[in-house]
């Protein structure tokens, strides 16, 4: 089905899948290297999902799922430009990070720079055995500006983005799943269909749980414990109160709720 509620540059795909939509990087011959352009139609998508979508699948064609920013782009922009344009990456990926639904990525080949850095504001990542993760932007001279040195620390810690960084250290597909770049791991060709599979399980989640786990979640678990324990005390029993968990509670006191083991 196609996705008809966003205008997106040509670098960019959307489909829908009942009620998983599915935006696809779409400039392989540039590696998905992430345009301006791009970047905004990214914003677009987010910002246009109706309410009938209940998950997201980012997927990538070609080889590689990113390589990360555009280079081209950047060669004439001055300090205050750049300081603009980071801050822009900023509010892009706060959508995909803090918006109306979970994000699945299914990631292959090089997850590079900002490449990285869009993977690492989605909230599953499945990695086929080709990815390989990388920070090279010691030796191109910059310093991450879409986010990375806030979120990538929390995933792998700051001394081994340091690494990363300083050195052109690459991570396998095994090292990166063992560190915690991705959530699972998967043989080649095998990303989007586990990924439309975990984002249609998401889908049917109660929505009011997986805006919680969205929105409450990461800010608890940055919190002091005093404050957390009174942000989760709410979500619980905001979540709690709906009709709608009240009707899951009810199928699962009757028999009729699937269980655990049946996943």
């Amino acid at each position: 089905m196609s996705h008809p509620f966003a205008e997106l540059p040509r670098t960019l795909r959307a489909s829908r899948v009942d009620k998983v939509a599915i935006l696809t990087l779409a400039r392989p011959e540039k590696r998905n290297a992430l345009s301006d352009e791009t970047v905004l139609g990214i914003e677009r998508f987010f910002t246009a999902l109706p309410a009938e979508v209940r998950s997201v699948v980012i997927d990538a064609d070609g080889d590689h799922f990113c390589a990360g920013l555009d280079l081209g782009e950047m060669a004439e922009r001055d300090s205050l430009a750049g300081v603009r344009h980071s801050r822009m990456w900023h509010r892009v990926f706060e959508q995909v990070e803090f918006g109306p639904v979970p994000v699945v990525s299914a990631l292959k080949g090089a997850v590079v720079g900002g490449g990285l850095e869009l993977a690492a504001a989605t909230h599953i990542r499945i990695a086929e055995r080709s990815t390989f993760y990388a920070l090279p932007e010691g030796m191109r001279g910059l310093f991450v500006g879409g986010g990375g040195s806030v979120r990538i620390p929390r995933l792998i810690g700051v001394a081994r983005m340091a690494d990363l960084m300083l050195t052109g250290r690459r991570y396998s597909a095994e090292e990166g799943a063992a560190l915690g770049l991705s959530q699972y791991l998967t043989e080649d060709g095998g990303g989007l269909d586990l990924a439309l599979e975990l984002a249609t399980r998401i889908a049917d989640n109660a929505p009011q749980t997986n805006y919680a786990i969205v929105q409450a979640l990461p800010r608890i678990a940055e919190a002091s414990p005093n404050e957390g324990y009174v942000m989760e005390s709410m979500m619980a029993a905001i979540a709690q109160g709906t009709d709608d968990a009240k009707q899951r509670m009810q199928a699962f006191l009757e028999g009729r709720a699937q269980k655990v083991t049946e996943r």
